[in-house]
């Protein structure tokens, strides 16, 4: 009855804190178009803080520092995107050229079709008129859904720079904000926490922005090498995809591959586009980003995979993208509160002892479950001494057992004992 006792509260604190869970993300589902916006400039402020905090110190106020950031912040996306748009527009001058050879493409692959599978090109050609013919029936919904997005993306290029200004302006107000939230915590405890918060995100946003910039460069080289045209719009092109963690450097292998097999004369430059891509992102994966970013964000590779999908899930598109500063931001609050630190742990990369080829039995002795094996001890015995009379030298030999093992000396009383040392012969 009394452990019972011990329990019920905890699972009463569980139990609360799940359904907690639950209802904040039921309300940030209800909320998104004002939520999106709103995560993307906190992610941007904290990225923006340190040079908010050096145009501080310039003495330019504080107001003008984060106008001037935001300014900065603004003026980079632009410049990307105006390199994405200009780099589009030069490789569209040679878009007849380009689609006579994707053309020519597609009939050699039908050929290929055609005599491989014993495909007839008019039974192709239906199949192809049924899948139009489908997408055209689902034109309304699919130019209702991309007005929409185009909707929400002219709003948030409107609230993204004037919430990231706000919370750059106001950043000790919302601190104060948390301390008078939970005086019931140590203040010491949520001013560390938001700390954390702050560190570990900017973690993943520096460290995603200068691994962006390494794998630009590691595509561009390779596509140089293989002598793909517009190289470094490929390669930053597919770089900047990796907001889509774990599947951006594949998808922006398709583009490449696709303008390798329209431009070239073999189609193996196409695979072998796909081949180096494939290896930078290896390197990224296991080299490139485990030394920038390090331990900071520790989240293991399968709940990083299932936030991704439950991000796509609840946001779509955005969600994708704010999935792990997101999963990053939940792992720091569960730490701090005791009823959540096994989710927390759950989240969190394993150490080198989970890992181990004996971990099973390490962990059962770790948590008082089986006993730690006892060592056997060995005892020296059996000792035997020559002595010459001519040349006095002494030779002694002994031998090991355990334990286990019987010890002839040991039930022998203590003066046989004595008349074996004094008589060893």
């Amino acid at each position: 009855m009394e452990n019972n006792s011990k329990k019920f509260p905890y699972a009463l604190d569980l139990a609360s804190s799940l359904l907690a869970l639950a209802l904040l993300l039921g309300f940030m589902y209800a909320t998104q178009t004002v939520l999106i916006p709103l995560l993307f400039s906190i992610l941007i402020a904290i990225s923006l803080y340190p040079l908010a905090r050096l145009f501080e110190r310039l003495r330019l106020g504080k107001a003008t520092s984060a106008i001037l950031s935001v300014v900065v912040a603004i003026a980079f996306l632009y410049f990307i995107g105006w390199f994405i748009v200009h780099q589009s527009i030069i490789i569209g001058k040679d878009a007849s050229a380009i689609t006579a050879k994707v053309i020519s493409v597609l009939d050699r692959a039908q050929r290929w079709v055609e005599t491989t599978f014993n495909v007839q090109r008019n039974t192709m050609m239906d199949q192809l008129r049924d899948q139009g013919d489908k997408m055209m029936s689902n034109a309304g919904a699919m130019a209702s859904a991309t007005f929409g997005s185009i909707g929400n993306i002219l709003a948030g290029t409107v609230l993204v720079p004037l919430f990231s200004f706000f919370l750059l302006y106001y950043r000790d107000f919302f601190r104060e904000f948390f301390f008078k939230a939970f005086k019931s915590t140590s203040q010491s405890k949520v001013h560390e926490t938001l700390n954390k918060i702050y560190t570990v995100v900017q973690s993943y946003l520096l460290g995603l922005v200068t691994v962006m910039g390494i794998v630009a460069i590691l595509n561009t080289i390779g596509l140089m090498i293989m002598g793909i045209e517009y190289a470094w719009f490929f390669g930053t092109l597919a770089s900047l995809l990796m907001l889509l963690p774990y599947i951006g450097i594949a998808i922006g292998s398709i583009l490449p591959a696709l303008f390798a097999l329209a431009v070239k004369d073999s189609a193996w430059y196409a695979v072998g586009v796909i081949a180096w891509f494939q290896v930078v992102q290896f390197l990224e994966g296991n080299i490139i980003t485990p030394n920038i970013v390090g331990s900071k964000v520790s989240i293991n590779p399968l709940m990083a995979i299932i936030a991704i999908l439950l991000g796509g899930m609840l946001f779509g598109l955005s969600g994708l993208i704010l999935a792990l500063p997101l999963t990053a931001t939940i792992k720091v609050l569960f730490d701090a509160i005791p009823s959540m630190q096994a989710f927390g742990f759950l989240i969190g990369e394993p150490e080198k002892e989970h890992l181990k080829i004996n971990a099973t039995q390490e962990l059962l002795i770790k948590w008082g479950i089986v006993r730690k094996p006892k060592m056997e001890k060995k005892v020296k015995i059996d000792i035997e001494i020559e002595t010459d009379e001519t040349v006095p030298t002494t030779t002694m030999r002994y031998k090991e057992i355990h334990e286990s093992e019987d010890n002839p000396y040991e039930a022998l009383p203590k003066k046989e004992n004595d008349e074996q040392e004094k008589n060893p012969d």
